[in-house]
């Protein structure tokens, strides 16, 4: 597959140019066509011939091979969510937590990244420190000291305001070394860049697939590395934890089965899967660099400062300095270009996917 074909295969495309990705990814026709095909197949064939439980553990375990293959990690480290912030409750209902307990995440978190650290600081009194940043970096040293009595470290692999990369793999280690687990939010860096979740070595890494995979809404995924679930107690059971259960016991999976609690529709995770199988075909590199080529050209033709991302690449994230946002968002918005507006910093944020073209990285230069 090329770009036009992808371009061509996105039908809200061809209502006006969108760079909003890292919000939302407009979805290519055949993975729209993949969640109604299981879903009919599912609801109209399955009852009077498999039955219907029996396709939905099939279609979850097949989806989560090719999460694992996406995220180099193995199918029994994988568990099925609905979303990003979904797969961080999860983690967060699992640790026995007490006042003693320290979580250390960034100012340039996701509400995702916050709001369930906020809850735990009310009920169990937990040390939520917030690890501050600068044009979107982190400063080593400060990891190190923030470290030292941490229990969980909560980190983006980009942010999700500036676009920076972090030293995912280094912070780990400094963590580790200190005796802290680690949760990654990854979910702006599959579909764009190679995820290699064995490589950072974290605890834990959330994602979903309605951003640069191109997926729908309302499938996401869990990592939990090989081990790090044995003292988990998730806050939700169902016969889907188990191995098996009976009236008076039962026994948690091993690995991020666990996570997972009970019914839910194979159609979304269909097309996950579709997606990815999209994504394999075009290819990661050749992605990342389509890109970065265009993430360049939009960059070339804004002055220092205006840019709050890298000018050298790091992702398709390209942020930009406006006196008002939300009046810019509007604007563009009436030119038929779609982007957003950030609470912090004050600009607008770009986001430039594959399927996205240079003449139209030109024409949000003109207005702009």
């Amino acid at each position: 597959m090329d770009y036009d074909t992808l371009r061509a295969d996105i039908p809200a495309l061809e209502r006006g140019i969108y760079f909003n990705t890292g919000a939302g990814g407009p979805s290519p026709r055949r993975v729209v066509d993949a969640v109604e095909s299981a879903l009919e197949s599912h609801e109209y064939e399955t009852p009077v011939s498999k039955g219907m439980y029996g396709p939905m553990g099939e279609r979850h375990e097949s989806t989560k091979s090719a999460v694992a293959d996406l995220l180099g990690a193995t199918p029994e480290e994988i568990a099925l969510t609905q979303s990003t912030t979904d797969g961080i409750n999860r983690v967060a209902g699992a640790l026995d937590w007490d006042e003693d307990d320290v979580v250390v995440r960034t100012d340039l978190e996701h509400p995702s990244g916050i709001l369930p650290w906020r809850k735990l600081e009310r009920r169990h009194g937990v040390d939520v420190r917030v690890l501050e940043t600068e044009a979107g970096r982190l400063d080593i040293e400060a990891v190190k000291t923030a470290a030292e009595d941490a229990t969980l470290f909560v980190l983006s692999s980009i942010t999700w305001t500036h676009g920076t990369r972090l030293p995912v793999g280094e912070i780990v280690d400094i963590a580790h070394d200190a005796g802290a687990a680690v949760l990654v939010d990854a979910v702006q860096s599959p579909g764009q860049t190679v995820v290699d979740v064995e490589g950072w070595g974290a605890d834990f890494v959330v994602g979903a697939a309605h951003k640069w995979l191109l997926g729908p809404f309302g499938a996401g995924f869990l990592y939990v590395r090989s081990g790090a679930e044995r003292d988990m107690l998730p806050s939700a059971i169902g016969y889907r934890s188990v191995t098996e259960a009976t009236a008076h016991d039962y026994e948690y999976h091993t690995g991020a089965g666990r996570f997972e609690v009970g019914t839910t529709s194979p159609a979304l995770y269909a097309g996950l899967e579709e997606a990815i199988a999209l994504h394999n075909e075009l290819g990661v590199d050749a992605i990342e660099s389509r890109i970065e080529t265009l993430t360049d050209r939009l960059k070339t033709g804004l002055p220092d400062e205006r840019l709050l991302s890298p000018r050298a690449f790091e992702s398709g994230f390209v942020t930009v300095a406006t006196d008002d946002p939300e009046h810019d968002v509007e604007r563009l918005a009436e030119k038929d270009i779609r982007v957003r507006d950030l609470p912090y910093p004050e600009a607008i944020r770009v986001s430039v996917h594959a399927f996205n073209t240079r003449d139209e990285i030109d024409r949000l230069l003109e207005l702009l």
